[in-house]
């Protein structure tokens, strides 16, 4: 199919976990669309995802349940060699811009059997899921049953002023790194086969095997690693002063008494400008209408959650799902 900036597009890589009650019609179908960070490969997801399929089924099987949940969740574009059909070069990687339309167009080919669509975010993908819902309110025909978004150690905001960031931006501001990093990469890599950074990554860097065999056939990949650091750079001038007016987080009138959005927020996310959190909490509170809430963790669970925390996140999200799309 056609996409984005000139690509086209082929299968992007996902991963579904259906509900195991999907064939009873008595119940409310909801969709679970995740939308990962950067680098954006579902893969890494999976412990994540596969942890709260198995919580909401206990959920499901509950008596007097009237709700089937189905998980879907998807890489972001140019991460996977496959869903492109010509390499980078002449045609550049994709971009936020990119990504937010094709994730609008996925949702909206979904969502159509579904009663309401919760979407998940984590890092950037909190950024997409919102602005996919500030673009669904302006136009209402985009995803009619966008109901509500849970959004994990989001980047929403001045993400060139956290710890982070400001390294990104260091790399765009040299005019040879900005050009040619994504080479210099390539070239550093060539030398490392596929086995021998595997075992680095599980020995040295400690990784989980399914974190470690992902992070591999990213960082072996043609134009994964170019995708990242491109769209990495363009987080930066985009992802700036907070762009969307204060109905978005209001919920209507049936909804009063449910969070809209739940935002969970790390300690010490070198991704987070503290003082932008703080500042986004302080908003957030001040506004009477919306139907927000903010969760900052003390418990110190990492912005790369889906490495090592899957469960505890998971045994969160489980708890707001339910909250959020109770009838």
């Amino acid at each position: 199919m056609g996409g984005p900036n000139g690509h086209k597009v082929l299968a992007v890589p996902s991963l579904t976990f259906p509900s195991p009650h999907q064939s009873d019609t008595h119940r409310h179908r909801v969709l679970i669309f995740f939308i990962p960070g950067n680098p954006g490969l579902i893969g890494y997801y999976k412990p994540f995802l596969s942890t709260l399929r198995a919580l909401l089924n206990e959920s499901e099987s509950r008596t007097g349940s009237t709700v089937t949940y189905h998980i879907h969740g998807q890489n972001l574009l140019g991460f996977s060699d496959s869903d492109h059909a010509q390499p980078f070069g002449r045609i550049p990687p994709f971009t936020l811009e990119d990504q937010i339309l094709h994730t609008s167009s996925t949702l909206k080919s979904l969502s159509a059997s579904f009663s309401k669509v919760l979407l998940i975010g984590h890092s950037v993908g909190s950024y997409i899921a919102i602005e996919s819902f500030h673009r669904h309110h302006i136009s209402q025909n985009l995803t009619p049953s966008l109901h509500s978004a849970i959004l994990l150690f989001p980047t929403i905001s001045h993400i060139a002023q956290s710890p982070n960031g400001r390294r990104l931006t260091a790399v765009a501001n040299n005019t040879l790194l900005d050009r040619h990093a994504h080479r210099f990469a390539r070239w550093f890599l060539y030398f490392w086969p596929a086995w021998l950074l595997y075992s680095f990554l599980r020995i040295i860097l400690r990784l989980p095997a399914d974190g470690a065999k992902v992070t591999t056939s990213w960082l072996k990949s043609r134009d994964g690693v170019w995708q990242a650091l491109h769209m990495g750079k363009d987080e930066m001038r985009t992802i700036t002063e907070e762009r969307w007016k204060e109905d978005l987080w209001e919920n209507g009138e049936d909804e009063e008494e449910k969070d809209k959005f739940v935002f969970l927020f790390g300690r010490g996310d070198r991704w987070v400008a503290d003082q932008c959190r703080d500042a986004f909490v302080e908003r957030r509170r001040g506004h009477e209408k919306g139907r927000v809430r903010v969760v900052v963790d003390e418990g110190g669970l990492p912005h790369a959650f889906c490495l090592r925390h899957s469960e505890v996140v998971a045994g969160k999200v489980k708890e707001w799902v339910e909250d959020m799309v109770r009838w």
